[in-house]
This record gives structure tokens, sequence and C-alpha cells, in this order.
């Protein structure tokens, strides 16, 4: 018996490591193949990333395209509007220019019609200076002949009423 105890439990570990051995191939070629597939997945997922990649660079480099190409657009209109501008400022200058030349022009042929008839209202107003001036000392010599007349009047009067002799009459002094 004692050899019985001795050789069953080898039997038993022999064929314990037998079916351990199997599960254990078994494992590795589950595990080999849960590799594989894995690998397979993130090389799967690498192309999928890469085409996505692309795509999104390819979107991009369209849109960067487009952007550039509307950005070029603005600028030759907003190039050729300032051109426009230009012409136009640079014709009413001219139009202006002219506009003034023609003016010049004509101010010069009126400056001596403007001198002349500067001095014919000055020769005039002094004209009217002199007749008024005139005017008021006649006004003012006949105002001293009434007050004359009233002063020899009134001796007059006087004398006609004292009896005295009639003075002698002086001409008026202007």
């Amino acid at each position: 018996m004692n050899r019985l105890y001795l050789l069953v439990p080898f039997v038993l570990i022999a064929l314990f490591g037998g079916v351990f051995y199997r599960h254990l191939q078994a494992g590795r070629v589950a595990a080999q193949i849960s590799a594989d597939a894995a690998s397979l997945a993130r090389q799967k997922e690498a192309a999928e990333k890469q085409q996505l990649e692309r795509k999104a660079k390819a979107d991009a480099d369209q849109r960067l395209a487009a952007r550039v190409a509307e950005e070029k657009k603005k600028e030759d209109e907003k190039r050729a509007q300032w051109e426009a501008e230009n012409a136009r400022i640079t014709a009413d200058t001219a139009a202006a220019a002219s506009k003034a030349d023609a003016t010049a022009a004509q101010i010069a042929e009126l400056e001596p019609q403007l001198t002349s008839l500067r001095a014919t209202k000055t020769r005039l107003g002094d004209e009217t200076f002199e007749l008024e001036k005139s005017v008021e000392q006649a006004l003012i010599a006949k105002r001293n002949a009434e007050l004359e007349i009233q002063r020899l009047t009134a001796m007059l009067a006087q004398q006609a009423a004292g009896g005295i002799a009639p003075p002698v009459l002086l001409p008026a002094a202007k």
C-alpha cells in the first residue's frame, strides 16, 4: 500500500498535467486568435483613421482654396472700386481746375470794369456830397435870410412905433 500512496498522486499529477497542458495550448491558441483579431481591428481602425484624415485634409484644403479665392475676389473688387473712385476724383479735379481757370479769366476780364465802376461810384459819391453840401448851405443861407428879414421887420416895427430913423441895411453874411 505504500506504493499506492506514491503512485496514485503521481498518476493524478500526470493526468492533471496533461489536461493542464491541453488547456494551456488551447488558451494560447485562443489568445493568439484574439491578438490577431485585435491586430486586424487596429489595422482597420488605423486605415479608417487615415482615410478620414485624408478626407478632412482634402476638405480643409478645399475650404482654404475657396477662402483664398473669395479673399482675392474681394481684393480685386476693392481695387477696381478704388481705381474707379480714383478716376472719378481725377476727372472731378480736372473739371474743377478748368472751371477755376475759366473763372480766373472771367475775373481778369471783369477786374478793369470793376475798377472803373468803383471810381465812378467814388466820383458820384463826391458829387452827391458836394451837391448835398451846397443844398445845406443854401438852406442855411435861406434861414439866415429869413432871420435877417424877421430882425429887420422887428426893427422897422420898433422904429415905426418909436419914430427913430431907419437903419442902413447891410448885406447878410454868408
